[in-house]
């Protein structure tokens, strides 16, 4: 307990102890560019796409991070205090960094929610009749298009001068996104309607089933956090066993107990069914992979699950 108070009151001192950001906005580090931390990995692809040559973008979370579980230390906290603009999802995923972002606001930072861009009608809710909605909305590349304009709007309030160069870089990305749209489209139309089933660790792909025709199961909720009972296991065994599910899925930033003990629930029940490889959730993939961009990350999942399923 004791650590605890001493972490948020370093926290506490970092984030009220700077000069606001309005000493500093608009200004441009040693190197010309602004300085902009982003939360996500899927998040820093995009502030390096439309940002371009004009900022520096560092990101807080690294591939294979879980966001759901983040914790800002001391030294992110100092980060973001330093930067021109922050850019965070939204909708409770940095769940832990919450008070955090809030403060930073409070403070005059420029802090930017991606999710303050998507059509509230758009966004799915947890359950039917909740009012805690999932983030996981850069699986519905509609979505994302919607949350790069805002993104890009950020830039333009940041940095009013390069404004057209922000415009031009955010009809190139749109057009890019597009074409991905197609791709996922015509590798899912590969699959019959019956084979669409998507079961994975937890429920980060609702957005996905609802854009391209997929029926998702997750064994935890929409938030890791959650954990996975007897129940809730033994019922997904029983829906692989009579559907005759031929692969599940594991995630790269989500242990794979769970879906391996999901495996071995369903080979008890005399029925074999194959993890058909390792889908990118809340983060995308390595540097030097191909998977490392969000347009290579949406592509080596619909490869790696309609490959799998077929």
């Amino acid at each position: 307990m004791k650590r605890y108070i001493i972490g948020l009151f370093i926290i506490a001192i970092l984030i009220t102890g700077c000069s606001p950001s309005g000493n500093n906005s608009n200004s441009l580090n040693g190197d010309d560019k602004y300085r902009v931390v982003t939360t996500t990995t899927m998040i820093a692809d995009l502030a390096k796409v439309i940002g371009g040559e004009y900022v520096e973008v560092q990101g807080l979370m690294g591939p294979g991070i879980d966001p759901h579980l983040y914790k800002a230390s001391a030294g992110d906290v100092s980060l973001m205090q330093k930067s021109d603009m922050i850019l965070y999802n939204g909708l409770h995923l940095e769940g832990k960094m919450g008070d955090v972002l809030e403060k930073l606001n409070d403070s005059g930072k420029l802090v930017v929610a991606l999710s303050d861009g998507i059509h509230e009608e758009k966004l799915l809710t947890f359950e039917e009749g909740s009012n805690i909605y999932d983030p996981h909305i850069w699986f519905d590349i509609a979505l994302w298009k919607q949350a790069a304009v805002h993104v890009t709007e950020g830039f333009k309030t940041l940095d009013e001068k390069h404004s057209d160069q922000y415009d031009a870089n955010l009809k190139f990305y749109l057009d890019e996104l597009d074409k991905l749209h197609e791709y996922i489209n015509q590798r899912a139309a590969e699959l019959p309607k019956e084979k669409r089933v998507l079961i994975t660790a937890h429920d980060a792909f609702n957005y996905f089933g609802k854009a391209y025709g997929f029926e998702v199961k997750g064994l935890q909720g929409i938030s890791t956090d959650s954990e996975a009972g007897t129940s809730d296991l033994r019922e997904l065994a029983n829906y692989i066993v009579d559907h005759k599910i031929k692969a599940i899925f594991i995630e790269t930033s989500v242990p794979h107990k769970n879906i391996e003990a999901l495996q071995e629930a369903v080979r008890a029940k005399g029925f074999e069914v194959k993890i058909g490889g390792e889908l990118y959730s809340d983060s995308t993939g390595n540097p030097g992979t191909e998977a490392e961009t969000y347009i290579g990350t949406l592509k080596g999942n619909i490869d790696t699950i309609v490959n799998a399923l077929k």
